[in-house]
């Protein structure tokens, strides 16, 4: 269908609206009325949120079945996480394999244990380490934009992603967060991803499954 045909057909519907409203289509008036409330992006009633944003953001992550450790530095990042692959009873030797977004690629990674390669996965990693846009106090959530060095597939494919995330990054709600994006890029990243807690359905018999759209497991370092 072309673009035209898509735009006669909704304005056809809209029309069928108006009638039955008893309404005329919208004059410049109310045109320019609807881009001034745009504009002004206001925010809708919210609920207040603790003093400590970031505790607040740990303890969200944590009931969203995401495990967490804060550390002081950047540096301590790789043994954070190779302590916390420790942990994974189950977890192979192939576990200490995987991909890493470019900005964590010159991190201790060897002294710790591992083996990262700041390379797209092609889906066999098991392992994926990045960083995010920013952190979601209110939910818990993760934020990513799209970008050559912010590759989705890090935290898609591999059952393990590690989201390494710094104190100052954590903003009150999902409000904040499309704020901060206005006010970082010059446009709208071609995607953006919200993540809370590892991939989970329940769509089976309502029992819920982790790991069936994504990874299994997510694991936050907190920095600072």
């Amino acid at each position: 269908m072309a673009i035209d045909d898509n735009r006669a057909s909704r304005e056809a519907v809209l029309a069928r609206v108006r009638a039955a409203l008893g309404r005329r289509g919208p004059g410049a008036n109310a045109t320019a009325a609807a881009h001034a409330y745009i504009a002004e992006q206001r925010q809708g009633p919210r609920p207040s949120l603790p003093g400590d944003r970031v505790q607040r953001f740990l303890e969200r992550a944590g009931d969203m079945a995401s495990t967490v450790e804060r550390v002081a530095n950047l540096d301590d990042a790789p043994r954070a996480v190779a302590r916390y692959l420790d942990a994974i009873v189950s977890s192979p030797p192939a576990t200490r394999a995987g991909v890493c977004w470019p900005e964590f690629a010159t991190l201790g990674w060897t002294e710790a244990g591992m083996s990262l390669e700041s390379r797209p996965t092609v889906g066999h990693d098991a392992l994926g380490v990045t960083g995010c846009f920013c952190a979601i106090a209110e939910t818990g959530t993760l934020a990513f934009l799209t970008g050559t060095e912010t590759p989705t597939a890090t935290f898609l494919l591999p059952e393990t992603h590690v989201a390494i995330v710094r104190a100052d990054q954590v903003v009150p709600g999902m409000e904040e967060a499309f704020e901060l994006i206005r006010r970082d890029r010059s446009q709208w990243p071609r995607a953006m991803n919200f993540v809370s807690g590892p991939s989970r359905t329940g769509d089976i018999e309502q029992t819920i499954v982790l790991g069936a759209h994504g990874p299994r497991r997510l694991h936050i370092v907190l920095v600072g």
